[in-house]
C-alpha cells in the first residue's frame, strides 16, 4: 500500500507518480499482471526517501525546540532566584 498520491502532498516524488498513473490508464488489465511494478518499486522507494528527509528535519526542529526551552526554563529560574 501507498498513502494518496496527489502532487502536492509529494512534491519530490511527483515525476513518478505521474508516470505510475499514466501507467495504469495506459493498461487497465495488464497493471493488475505487473506491467506499472517497476514503476511501483520506484515509488516506493521515493516516498521512503521522502519519509527519512522529513524525519530528520523534524528531529533537528525538535533538537531546536528543547535547546529553546531549556534556556528558557534557566531564564526562569534565574528570574526567581532574584
Amino acid at each position: 500500500m501507498h498513502p494518496h498520491l496527489t502532487l502536492h502532498r509529494h512534491p519530490m516524488c511527483a515525476e513518478i507518480i505521474e508516470e505510475f498513473q499514466k501507467c495504469h490508464l495506459d493498461h487497465p488489465v495488464k497493471k493488475f499482471f505487473g506491467e506499472c511494478t517497476d514503476l511501483k518499486i520506484k515509488l516506493d522507494r521515493c516516498f521512503r526517501q521522502e519519509k527519512a528527509l522529513k524525519r530528520k528535519a523534524n528531529f533537528e526542529e525538535s533538537k531546536r525546540f528543547k535547546e529553546q526551552l531549556k534556556a528558557y526554563k534557566r531564564e526562569i529560574a534565574e528570574k526567581s532566584e532574584e
